[in-house]
Order: structure tokens, then sequence, then C-alpha cells
């Protein structure tokens, strides 16, 4: 038995418990955590322009990897400070628990509570450089890990004032430490969205990417643009505030059946709610149910409303400002504060019934939303009884599609979600009965964004996979009763399959979200290709994997001098990478062969039009084009062509010569330019391909299986449902909010922005089946 006395126990010092146990202060230490360094710097400055004293915010992604974040609010103070021997702007800096958000007269509201914010971002970054700009001076600190590395010093005079952190995250405790885009240009436009007096500008130097958010319709503004389905009302907003908590909501009704609600406290996300958003909840129900009984008429009024059906279709954003809010844990997910919800619910029942006293159309339209909603729910309730079974592993009540397992052991049992009757049978006959149950499905499901729950609840096909997972929808989910950890979505290759796919991850998305966010779900990846060439055969999962195993296959029918074989089928795989994005230029600009002597005379676009234009004449003299007419200024060139395959059209400028897939070709062409080329004897390496291509071809038979019906059960098993040879996608969710306006946008019933998306990204199609 080993010793435990007095010398086990560990005083954690300082900066030292943050650097031990980072995520009990940010979360965790992978891409989350990360930004929340960013988040916490961020909230000072918004504590300052909570404040009155700061209007402009600036966040800069550099490309040495570090993020910088400066304000033009009143600076850190940067005096002495008696109590700890050193300036108060090394104390912020370097000491948990110190700031200005104890001292009521400092901030009122405060984003930043513990006092331990910027100190644990210094403390977790490998580097950090304070700029702090107050008092006629600019002053400079830098850290290393938390630990000062010299003393706070003034670098010049200056009139002006703010703060600027700069620092590199400490790539030993973080797993990641390259900074997403998208994720925090997310965050600073709520941030701006609640904050419509202040300007945050966002840089990321690493691309170029530039953006800036300033919205002055605040919060009614933040709710319309959340908006992506026809209004059942405009929307709405109102601010007050009662014992110095200052209640700020805009809300709205569409034409869908869920809620969409953001919820903040002092600018922080809450997105995990608390007694802000139960106040708003209560007070919403209260003022509708009561409009609903003082307007609505007789048949009407026996349908009870509840607190759900108030909420459908509803787009809310609920901000606050709270002296001393109690949040739940550092990274402020959740508002325990009692007192804020009998405010936030007084306030919304007030404001609203004299909003429906004042608008009687709008409060008609929302009465009428509730009420459906109300009808709906109980008509899925009558449908969902019937879905519902007693025991959920009594195998009597299953669907009589379910091929079922024998094991009843959740944790390893598979349930496979088989397009057609016909994949389904050679799956139930391929199949380890053991473990793996196979549900077959018939056509396309229902479109379930499109549908209220009780119309899905009356789909067979829903209601099959609903009773087979046995774990019930929506709020009766228990994932205790779910009977497979595995949900294999097993479709055909083509079109339909890919739609037959989006439609069951929609309503797993909509529906079982849980299911999905614990990665249960996965995406089968059946092959594309078989070669067989003799007692040879081969599967091959897509087009990449059978060009790679052609040039494996027809590089020994060649003989290079002075390259191995490893060294060719690496330089052919290039050129195969190579003529594939020529072939994706090709589809959006047409006339191929001036684009590959472009590319590969990358000199010439440092002429100036004109001498470029003489250069491409020369070009097209020596290839047989015909040029037919032409236009030329400084800034583009614009070619009408007759080639071998007709008229075409090419138009060289910024557009093109910016295009991802124009500078990718340049990467490629650099790499295959890279390695020995003698080895061609001036032979066109694409050429060579092709050769090399045709003689593995000679004597194979290559087929491309069009669904899973062509595969009989054995190699249904081989290729697809083995677990030592199978692939599977497993689907996750990054973001929630842009997986959700996803399938809105793609499954939703609104034409306008799907039609737009696609004229838009028309020429990014790599797989057309027509």
């Amino acid at each position: 038995m080993s010793n435990y006395g007095a010398d086990n126990i560990k005083v954690l010092k300082g900066l030292e418990a943050v650097r031990k146990r980072p995520g009990m202060y940010i979360g965790d230490t992978n891409i989350n955590g990360l930004h929340h360094l960013i988040y916490e710097v961020v909230d000072n400055s918004i504590d300052e322009a909570m404040a009155g004293y700061c209007d402009k915010i600036t966040v800069e992604l550099t490309n040495e990897g570090s993020a910088i974040i400066t304000d033009n609010g009143r600076g850190i103070p940067v005096s002495h400070h008696a109590g700890e021997n050193m300036s108060a702007a090394t104390v912020v800096l370097t000491v948990l628990h110190a700031g200005g958000k104890f001292d009521k007269d400092t901030y009122k509201v405060s984003g930043g509570l513990h006092g331990v914010g910027v100190s644990v971002v210094n403390a977790l970054s490998s580097k950090l450089v304070a700029t702090i700009k107050r008092d006629g001076n600019e002053h400079r600190q830098e850290f290393s890990c938390g630990i000062p590395q010299n003393e706070l010093g003034v670098i010049k005079s200056t009139n002006r004032t703010g703060t600027s952190i700069e620092f590199w995250p400490d790539a030993s405790i973080f797993e990641v430490t390259e900074f997403e885009f998208d994720t925090l240009a997310k965050r600073f436009r709520e941030i701006a969205y609640l904050n419509n007096k202040i300007t945050i500008e966002f840089k990321d130097h690493r691309n170029g990417k530039a953006e800036t958010y300033h919205f002055e319709g605040g919060l009614k503004q933040f709710v319309m643009d959340m908006n992506k389905k026809d209004q059942i009302s405009t929307p709405f907003h109102y601010t007050d505030s009662v014992d110095d908590v200052e209640v700020d909501i805009a809300l709205m009704y569409n034409s869908t059946y869920s809620e969409n609600l953001l919820s903040f406290v002092n600018n922080i996300r809450t997105i995990d709610g608390g007694t802000h958003e139960s106040g708003f909840r209560a007070g919403l129900t209260r003022a509708i149910v009561s409009y609903v009984n003082a307007n609505a008429n007789a048949r009407e009024k026996d349908v009870k409303i509840t607190g759900d059906d108030v909420r459908e279709g509803l787009i809310t954003v609920v901000s606050v400002k709270v002296p001393e809010p109690q949040f739940e844990g550092q990274t402020k997910g959740k508002l325990g504060s009692s007192y804020v919800k009998p405010i936030v619910q007084k306030l919304t029942y007030e404001k609203l019934v004299k909003y429906f006293e004042e608008n009687p159309l709008e409060a008609k339209a929302i009465m009428n939303k509730s009420l459906a909603a109300a009808r709906g729910r109980e008509a899925a309730k009558k449908a969902r009884d019937l879905t519902r079974r007693k025991d959920s592993m009594s195998v009597g009540t299953l669907p009589g599609k379910l091929a079922d397992c024998q094991s009843k052991d959740a944790t390893i049992s598979e349930l496979y979600l088989v397009e057609g009757d016909s994949a389904g049978g050679s799956a139930k006959q391929g199949r380890d009965r053991v473990f793996q149950a196979i549900l077959p499905l018939k056509g396309k499901i229902l479109n379930v964004e499109k549908s209220r729950i009780d119309k899905i609840l009356k789909s067979d096909e829903i209601k099959n996979m609903i009773t087979a997972l046995g774990c019930g929808i929506g709020e009766e989910f228990n994932e205790e009763k779910l009977r497979y950890h595995k949900l294999i979505v097993m479709t055909d290759a083509d079109v339909d399959g890919s739609h037959i796919q989006t439609l069951l991850l929609t309503f797993l998305f909509r529906f079982l979200q849980p299911v999905v966010d614990n990665g249960y779900v996965y995406l089968a990846q059946p092959p594309l290709y078989r070669y067989k060439k003799g007692k040879k055969e081969i599967y091959l999962k897509d087009d990449t994997e059978l060009n790679n195993y052609l040039i494996e296959t027809g590089i020994d029918s060649f003989t290079f001098e002075g390259i191995g074989t490893r060294d060719l089928i690496d330089f052919f795989k290039i050129v195969s990478a190579y003529r594939g994005i020529l072939k994706e230029l090709e589809k959006r600009f047409s006339v191929i062969a001036i684009i590959r002597h472009l590319i590969e005379n990358p000199d010439l676009v440092s002429l100036s039009t004109k001498d470029l234009f003489v250069e491409l004449e020369k070009f097209m003299d020596n290839i047989g084009y015909n040029l037919l007419n032409h236009s030329i200024t400084e800034e583009y060139i614009h070619l009408y062509i007759q080639t071998g395959d007709g008229l075409e059209e090419l138009k060289l400028d910024d557009n093109f010569f910016t295009n991802p897939l124009y500078e990718e070709a340049l990467y490629i062409n650099r790499k295959i330019n890279e390695r020995d080329l003698s080895i061609l004897k001036g032979v066109d390496p694409v050429d060579m391909l092709i050769d090399i291509e045709k003689t593995a071809k000679k004597g194979a038979y290559i087929q491309r299986y069009k669904g899973l019906g062509e595969m009989n059960p054995e190699q249904l098993w081989e290729t697809t449902m083995n677990p030592e040879n199978r692939r599977l996608l497993q689907v996750k969710i990054d973001d929630y909010d842009e997986a959700s306006d996803t399938f809105t946008l793609f499954m939703g019933d609104e034409v306008e922005p799907r039609r737009n998306y696609i004229q838009d990204h028309a020429k990014d199609v790599k797989h057309l089946d027509v």
C-alpha cells in the first residue's frame, strides 16, 4: 500500500493550475477551447463597449499563428498596484480572479465575471504581448506561458487609448492551434447584432479574408436575417429594464415547425439556456394563451395550447444584461440567476399583450399558428401511439420487413437501412446474422423538412424505422432503448441513392439528433468499380482509386531508365491529378489547349494583355485554331475561336486567373516539373498516362456499379458489409446552426434560395448523373 501523507498534497500556485487543468477554465483543449481564448479577450473589449468607452474592435489572425485583439477602450490600468507590488496591468494578466469586474462602479454589467479570462489566455499561450494605450503613453509587456518576460514599460507617447492583446496558443497544450475563420466570424457577427453601436473588423492575414460587422438594426435585424422561410408575422422588438436587469428581445414567426432561439447574457452566448430563456418562454406562452382565450371561437377554445405549440415557427433572440449573473461553469453556457426569470417573464407578457392589442392582424396570425400546432400535436400523439412498442426487445412487434440480428447487445448490433427490396434481399443473405440487422426501404421516404409531425408518423417507412430503433423520437427519445449503436445508411451510388441518403439524414437530424451527436450514424461506401483480369478481381471505391490502380497495373509494361517503379507510380499519380484539374477547368472555361498553354508557361501571365494576346495568337496558329473575333482591354482578353469541337469562347480576366482550380493546376504543374522530365523524351505526360491506362485495361473487364442490386450477396458482404473490408463514413455535426441551415436550404419548401444556390455552384458539379 503506497503512503499517503502531507507530501502528497500539491498546491498549484499562480497560473500553474490553469496549465495543469486547462479544461476547467476553457472547456477543452480542442478547437472549441482554442477559440474560447479569443472570446475571452474580445469579451473584455465588449465590456468596455457596454460601459460606453469603446466602439471599435479589431481581430486579426496572423501568418505566424497568433491572434491580435485591439480595442479603443480606456486601456487596462497601468499604475502600480500596492497590494500585489506590480503594475495593475501585470496583475490582470497574471493573477487569477483579478480584474475590474468585481467593482460595480467600473463595469455595471460584464461578460467577464470570475476575473480569470485574460489571465487564462496568458497562461495557455506560449507567448503573449500586451500593448496598452493610456495616460498619454503606449505601454508594452511580454509574457511566456503566463510568466512576465520583462516589466511593463513605456514605448512612446500617444493621445489615444485602448488595449491590444496578441497571443500564440501553446502547442503543448492545445490539440490544434489553427483558428477557423468561419467559426470566429459567426461569433463576431452575433456580437455586432447585440451591440448595434459597435463595429468589429475581422482580418485573416493567412488568406486575405476581411469582414466588417456593424448592424444598426440590432436584434430586429438579427431575427430577420435568421429567418429562411415565409414570414407569419413581422419582427417585434422590445427592450426595458427592471432592477438593473436590462432585457432586449426580438421575435417573429415563420412557416416552419421548429423553434430557433438564441440567448445571451452580457453578450455571452448561453448555449444551454437558463433562467432568462425560461422567463421568456413562460411570458410568451401566457400572453398567447390569454389572447386565444379572449379572441378564439368556441370550437378553437376547446384546443388546449401548450408551450411547445406557441414556439412552433418562432425565431427569437433573447439578450439580457445582468449586474452579477451566476453561470454554470467558466464557459458560461447556462444562466442560473433565479431572479432573472420573473423579470423577463413579466416584461415579455406585458409587452406582448400590448403588441397584440395594437397589431390585431399579427396577433391573429400567431394565434392561428399556435392553434394549428396544437391540433398537429394531438394528431401526432395518436399516430405516435400506433408506433410505440410495449417492449423494445420484443421480436413479435418489430416491422415485418426487418431482418433482425440475433444479438440483443446494442453496443455491437448494426442496423442497415438499405435502398430497395432487391438490395435488401442481397444484404439479408450476405450479412452476419449475429450482429447485423437489415431494414429495406421502399422508394424515397417522406421529406420531413416539409411535413408536420402527424404526417411524418403516418409514413410506413418512417414508422418502421422508429419501431426498429426502439428509442422513440423527439422529446420521447431514450438512448437506453436504442437497439443498435451502428445505424448504417446503404444506398446506390447514383442520384436517386444520394437523394434517399439525404432524406434519411434529414429525418435523423431533425428527429433523432442524439443518435447523430453520439456518432451512431454511418454512410456505407459500396465500391463504384469492379476490375477483373484473368483470375484477379478487385473492387475500387471511386474514380481516383480506379485511376491509381490502372497506373500501378499498367506501369510494369513500360521501362524508363534511371527511375524506379515506385517513383514512376508517384509521378503519374500527380499527372492523373493534373488531368483531373484540367477537366474541371475545361468545364468552366472551355478551350483547354490555351488554358494548359498558360499553366505550363506561367511567365506569360506577367505580360501585358496586348503582348499576351500576340503570344496566344502564335500558339493558336501552331495548333490550327481559327481566331474569329477578339476584344482586348488592360483588364481582360476575350477570344472567339473555331476549334475542332466547334465555336468556343474564352475570357481571360481576374475571374480566370484567381480561380482556385487554375491556381491548383499551376501548383500541380510545378510538382510535375520538379521531377526529371527527361524520362519522357519529349512525350506529353498526360498522353503517356493514357497509354499506361490503356495497357492496364487491355484484357480486363471493368464494371461500373449503378446500384447495390447489381451485386450478389457474396459481393455485397465482401465489399460493403464485412467489418474487415468495408469502409464507413461517420456522420458528425461540427456546427449545428450551419447544418440546420443547410437542411433548410436543400430540403425546405423555399425554391428561390435553392435555385440561386444551384445557379451559383452549377459549374462546381463533379459527378453529374443524367
